[in-house]
């Protein structure tokens, strides 16, 4: 435990973000946090594993849960999401509750709100998108939700712009328990470097690729090598399903996994303060999907059924 704070009181205390796919909860920790530490594509499901970014707020130290989007499960991999987002609300001091000001509250709105209720976690409600619908809906959708769950507090905001996103900063900063800082001062991320590499790759994978590749499909660091002129080399296989797929990540004459490697790079290269030699490979593991190992390397739990 790393008390880093400040002297006097100092509080600390984790913030889980949660809402159906697309609500923009990545985007938000994002800006909250000021740095990328989790994936934004506009493919749903895209946060796996619960991905906690750290920020100060005065002497508060805020620690946020990216939680997956929380869907209707179909696959045994949704089942892990799912379970794992919840779990992450129920876990927290705090719940944040994301709702998609274009969505308003549809059915996978209403079914997060629905099981808000069972939860003792105080919450706030997170409206965001405002800047694209009018303001008389978004009061309306305020006064939705706040009579379907007990909210202490509601926020309206872009992830995208940085509207509003201050104010709830602050806000949450002042509901944080008094306690030491959990983690150093200058630390945005618990999740170890090579993981987030790995993300920053998944991300530009969904990007390139858009609807060609399904999500079976994930990316691993076999290799974080510091070289001695301060250069980072840094191996990663891509492992997808099928033959089929394997080719179209690759592309014509490899160009697809050159663009991945190449925007994958400059991001990695902004987190790791570096300059940074990505080299990709890509292999087909049939049946990953139903692999524990692979699970417990997310960080997700197994679902026996």
């Amino acid at each position: 435990m790393a008390d880093g704070g400040p002297a006097g009181e100092t509080r600390c205390g984790f913030v889980a973000l949660i809402g159906a796919p697309n609500a923009g909860k990545s985007t938000l920790l994002n800006a909250l946090v000021g740095s990328k530490v989790a994936i934004v594509s506009h493919k749903v499901q895209t946060t796996r594993a619960l991905i906690r970014g750290i920020t100060l707020e005065g002497a508060s130290q805020l620690i946020f849960v990216d939680t997956p989007g929380i869907f209707a499960p179909r696959r045994r991999l949704d089942r892990a999401m799912v379970t794992t987002a919840w779990s992450g609300a129920h876990d927290a001091d705090l719940v944040g509750v994301l709702i998609d000001a274009r969505k308003g509250l549809d059915e996978e709105a209403a079914m997060i709100l629905g099981r808000l209720v069972e939860m003792k976690v105080a919450k706030v409600l997170i409206i965001n998108k405002i800047d694209l619908v009018p303001r008389e809906t978004l009061l309306a959708q305020a006064k939705a939700a706040n009579e379907k769950a007990a909210f202490e507090a509601t926020f309206m905001i872009s992830a995208l712009s940085g509207d509003g996103v201050g104010d709830l900063k602050r806000w949450l900063a002042t509901r944080m328990p008094a306690g030491p800082w959990l983690y150093p001062a200058d630390q945005m991320s618990d999740a170890p470097l090579r993981q987030l590499a790995a993300e920053i790759t998944r991300e530009k994978l969904f990007e390139r690729l858009h609807q060609e590749l399904p999500y079976h499909s994930t990316v691993e660091t076999d290799m974080w090598k510091e070289l001695r002129h301060g250069d980072i080399r840094i191996e990663q296989t891509i492992y997808v399903e099928r033959e089929s797929q394997r080719k179209i990540v690759l592309g014509k004459a490899g160009r697809t996994i050159k663009a991945i490697g190449e925007a994958a790079r400059k991001d990695i290269a902004d987190i790791a303060g570096a300059k940074v030699h990505l080299f990709l490979f890509v292999k087909v593991r049939q049946g990953w999907g139903d692999d524990p190992e692979r699970y417990r390397a997310m960080g997700l739990e197994f679902p026996n059924e």
